[in-house]
């Protein structure tokens, strides 16, 4: 229990961020036909995290509240799952099935590219070996 009460300052804290990042893209980005923002904000998230969690697991020791400020509190409160999905019952519920189905399985795919992007690129860039944490 020792520290619970700065992991989850640092967790809300980060979520606030996050969350704020993702009013702003998706207020400068208003939905049309294809919710854009919410696609660009989740694969962007995914890449983000992906390469996250090469840096703080295989290249540098890290801080503590490092990893629930960064991926639990600042990319967790940044993508959006729930929006996501009423995003989709939207398209659907308005008799777009094309992009619906397109959205809802391309964010899916996507947002699995991303992550193994990033993996793949930080990996790259810092010579990090899979497994082998410092």
């Amino acid at each position: 229990m020792r520290g619970e009460g700065s992991l989850l300052a640092v967790v809300a804290l980060g979520g606030g961020i996050g969350a704020l990042a993702r009013y702003g893209i998706a207020h400068a980005m208003p939905t049309r036909e294809i919710p854009w923002a919410t696609l660009i904000t989740n694969v962007t998230g995914c890449l983000l995290i992906g390469i996250l969690m090469v840096l703080i697991t295989e290249v540098w020791t890290a801080h503590r509240l490092l990893r629930p400020f960064l991926g639990v509190g600042v990319l967790g409160g940044f993508t959006t799952f729930s929006t996501y999905a009423v995003e989709v019952r939207g398209l659907l519920a308005s008799g777009n099935y094309p992009i619906a189905f397109g959205y809802l399985f391309g964010t899916v795919i996507a947002a699995l590219a991303a992550v193994l992007v990033g993996v793949w690129g930080a990996r790259l860039i810092t010579g990090a070996v899979a497994g082998k944490g410092s």
